[in-house]
């Protein structure tokens, strides 16, 4: 088994190539690091680039932990926390609460791995690389030490427990860490997919199914009352931030591994 991609198979997205930076940023981007690239090879530089964006995640964990207690303490986003929980009461019933459960274990600490591995080695096998693991496995890396780090820099408490659908649970609330992984975890999956996807339909019920599972593990972890909404906004927002740094270190792994073939050819 090799575990060489085919040439160029991950450079296009549809017609566009992975490798052009269309942007003054990007293009800035790729210059001030193709350097490091011509000097250590682009597999030294992805994981480089990745240390950099691990440090990145953890200032923005920082930024918005101290940003939560700014409009916190002003009654801002924060305001919405209680009103959310409200109608989220309103909305229960016997069989909406089993559904919701059954869901959002779907992003614990049992089903999100087993999730991700099957869907890891599914993509191994079919891509014939490592590079499904290894974005997956740094992707959800960042992720679980945002929540951590989240969560200790806080240290907020859930919603009262009568206010709960049991399971209980007893965790720092800040971030949502169900919502959390399930952004990057999902958002990983289907931008390895969309990378091999030719139909622009597949492609879109691709990001759209990502989507709609992130954006359901937050609203059920706010239906449960096992978080405030702000714990969960905040969450989808971290995911989002890591999850494009990630693909954007992938992105500049394939546009200096290109480079390096057009200089020796």
């Amino acid at each position: 088994m090799s575990f060489q991609d085919p040439e160029n198979e991950d450079h296009h997205v549809g017609t566009r190539d992975l490798t052009l930076w269309r942007t003054p940023v990007g293009r800035l981007l790729v210059r001030g690091v193709r350097g490091v690239a011509q000097w250590i090879g682009p597999r030294w530089t992805l994981l480089l680039l990745l240390a950099v964006g691990i440090g990145a995640a953890v200032s923005l964990t920082v930024a918005s932990a101290e940003l939560y207690e700014a409009v916190s303490d002003e009654d801002g986003i924060a305001a919405l926390d209680r009103p959310a929980l409200d109608a989220a009461l309103g909305l229960r019933s016997p069989w909406l609460n089993g559904a919701a459960t059954a869901f959002t274990h779907l992003g614990g600490p049992v089903g999100m791995p087993i999730l991700a591995v099957c869907a890891v080695l599914a993509l191994t096998a079919v891509r014939r690389s490592v590079t499904p693991f290894i974005l997956t496995a740094v992707a959800a890396g960042g992720s679980l030490l945002m929540t951590v780090l989240g969560k200790d820099a806080i240290g907020r408490l859930r919603p009262d427990l009568q206010f709960a659908v049991p399971p209980f649970e007893l965790s720092p609330s800040f971030p949502s860490g169900h919502t959390l992984n399930a952004v990057v975890i999902s958002g990983s999956i289907a931008y390895l997919l969309v990378l091999r996807q030719k139909s622009k339909r597949a492609r879109a019920l691709t990001v759209l199914a990502a989507f709609t599972f992130a954006f359901l593990m937050g609203a059920t972890r706010i239906y449960l009352g096992h978080h405030w909404v702000t714990d969960v906004a905040v969450a989808w927002t971290l995911g989002l931030a890591w999850l494009a740094l990630v693909i954007t270190a992938h992105r500049l792994l394939l546009t200096f591994r290109n480079y390096r073939r057009e200089r020796r050819g």
